[in-house]
């Protein structure tokens, strides 16, 4: 289907390698296919890296290595800034992109942007704190000291659904630290990560120290973290494919930060203003058409406003426009492809023979492209698969709980502790349920997450590692302990 009313998503440039400073094809020319969310037809194509051109890479971040590691922290912080007030200039450019090719609305691909310029900027500014340590030692002859290494190469891979700002993250992160990158991108949504890279470039950044490859992403891991020139791997994805890189990495003794899946909880305690926290949940579910990792899933309600909330919840779904990223008014715009949509459906399915019932939604809008109305279930049993696997869509579950000790219990039950969610008016229930959230991050009373300042990180099958924060840098940097005695 042709969109005639946004013309633009029907067709875009192609998106190239970038490797030495050079934008080039792959080493066999093979291109794949862009596919536009919005309608299920082939808008661009994007090309594809070889063994050859994954080569290609290693030797030309290696080289970047040198020249990147030995630049001061202050240098390294003037040109993540200059890129930084590049990034929020384009910034409308960028959003476009990224709605275009992952049908966000374009006021939240805005926001993206924008928190990925502020993402570089912390890290400039945290490059110049590295700071290491003066150890008073048991001699007095002696000096200990610490100081921090950049850990070298670094080989990062971000997903589709924040194209821009999982790059930005890692990226900046890497750089900041004296890392040279080589950066992974989604082929569902190429055109945003070239943007950062070009941004970076044009902010002085020396061409060798980044690279951008796409393509064939199990083939593109197996031979970087087989690389020993390779000391670090950054990746966001699914808890499945984080296990299989962090067994390959373990075997190459390569550092990892592992960002992975998430089935975040929510506790709703009965003494909240019903409506507004109501409004509040659906509003964080449905960005992004709920294709986010931090997105609430599985909301617990105290029985005592159980149908209440229900009701308000159901409503604030349903009232919530869904419809081409373009539009003025849409909250979410489509799924990212027909997978997607499919398993939307079975897990939908899945929960109704298994005894939830379904509120609202639960079908596939239209004929083109991949929207998915925002969809509730209600009573769903604790072994229905929707409580257990990531569905990674607008679908939220609502269940009735009798004490806080109930809820944390289904609340922790999952392997899964990326983030969690508390609503209460009570400041005891507030500090007891977020102490006792098994989760790497807790947001109490409103969505106070991912933004610079903070660490960015889950626990247990949501990996290890953060990407925001102080620390964000350490995980690109190694302690290296000196000890010296005055003389010989």
């Amino acid at each position: 289907m042709i969109s005639t009313e946004f013309p633009e998503l029907n067709k875009g440039e192609n998106v190239q390698l970038f490797l030495g400073g050079t934008w080039c094809e792959g080493a066999s020319g093979a291109l794949l296919p862009v596919i536009n969310p919005h309608t299920g037809a082939v808008r661009s194509y994007v090309a594809c890296a070889e063994p050859k051109d994954v080569d290609l890479a290693v030797a030309h971040v290696s080289a970047g290595f040198l020249e990147w590691s030995k630049t001061s922290a202050l240098e390294r912080c003037n040109i993540l800034q200059r890129a930084a007030s590049l990034i929020r200039e384009r910034s409308h450019m960028i959003a476009r992109i990224i709605t275009i090719e992952q049908g966000k609305p374009l006021e939240q691909a805005i926001q993206e942007v924008e928190a990925s310029a502020s993402f570089i900027s912390w890290f400039g500014e945290e490059a110049k704190r590295t700071y290491g340590a003066v150890i008073p030692s048991r001699q007095y002859d002696v000096r200990q000291l610490t100081v921090l290494h950049p850990v070298g190469p670094v080989a990062a891979f971000t997903p589709w659904n924040y194209p821009f700002s999982q790059a930005a993250r890692k990226v900046g992160a890497a750089l900041a630290s004296g890392c040279s990158v080589i950066l992974k991108g989604p082929e569902q949504a190429p055109g945003a990560p070239v943007q950062l890279v070009r941004a970076l470039i044009d902010a002085g950044l020396p061409p060798q120290s980044l690279c951008l490859l796409y393509g064939d992403a199990p083939a593109i891991a197996r031979q970087l973290i087989g690389d020993r020139i390779v000391r670090k791997l950054s990746f966001t994805g699914s808890t499945q494919v984080g296990k299989q890189l962090m067994q390959h990495a373990g075997e190459n003794m390569k550092r990892t930060t592992m960002e992975l899946g998430g089935h975040a909880p929510v506790i709703v305690c009965g003494d909240i203003e019903v409506e507004r926290v109501a409004k509040q949940i659906a509003a964080i579910k449905l960005r992004n058409a709920g294709q986010n990792c931090l997105a609430p899933t599985r909301i617990l309600i105290e029985r005592s406003v159980f149908e209440s909330f229900c009701d308000a919840f159901v409503c604030a779904m349903e009232e919530a426009e869904i419809g081409y990223g373009m539009g003025p008014s849409v909250s979410y715009g489509p799924l990212m492809h027909s997978r997607r949509v499919d398993f939307m459906d079975h897990i939908i399915r899945d929960a109704v023979e298994r005894g939830a019932t379904l509120r609202t939604g639960g079908k596939k809008l239209g004929s083109a492209g991949w929207f998915y109305p925002a969809t509730v279930l209600s009573e769903t049993p604790c072994h229905a698969l929707v409580m257990n696997e990531e569905p990674f869509g607008p679908i939220a579950t609502v269940n009735p709980f009798d004490t806080v000790e109930d809820a944390l219990i289904e609340a922790n039950r999952l392997e899964y502790g990326l983030a969690a969610y508390v609503y209460t008016s009570s400041l005891a229930q507030a500090s007891q349920i977020s102490y006792e959230l098994e989760s790497g991050m807790v947001s109490v009373n409103h969505y106070g997450l991912g933004i610079p300042e903070l660490p960015f990180g889950g626990i247990k099958d949501s990996g290890h590692g953060t990407e925001g924060g102080a620390g964000a840098l350490m995980e690109y940097m190694y302690t290296k302990v000196i000890t010296e005695r005055r003389t010989p």
